[in-house]
């Protein structure tokens, strides 16, 4: 518990993960709202734009959470070089 006082243990991470998957489901049920919306209202353009958005929006939340994952994973590593150099 001490290493989340002083902020040794990162949580962000934790949360990145769980933001993942509420999004994930967020794209999947919008992209398909809007394939049957736009069915039930005949614009054939909205139905392909929401399959579209069913294929492209978990890639792209996927990739924003890598993106914001990169930093935690550079920390970690600039940790384990600056233990291994203070060791010597």
């Amino acid at each position: 518990m001490g290493d989340f006082w002083t902020f040794r243990r990162m949580i962000t991470p934790v949360i990145i993960q769980i933001l993942f998957w509420i999004l994930i489901i967020i794209a999947v049920l919008v992209g398909i709202g809007m394939i049957i919306g736009g069915i039930a209202a005949g614009q054939g353009m909205v139905a392909v734009l929401g399959l579209v958005y069913l294929v492209l929006g978990p890639i792209a939340v996927r990739v924003y959470c890598e993106l914001l994952i990169i930093f935690f994973r550079m920390n970690d590593t600039l940790t384990d070089i600056h233990d291994v150099l203070k060791s010597r």
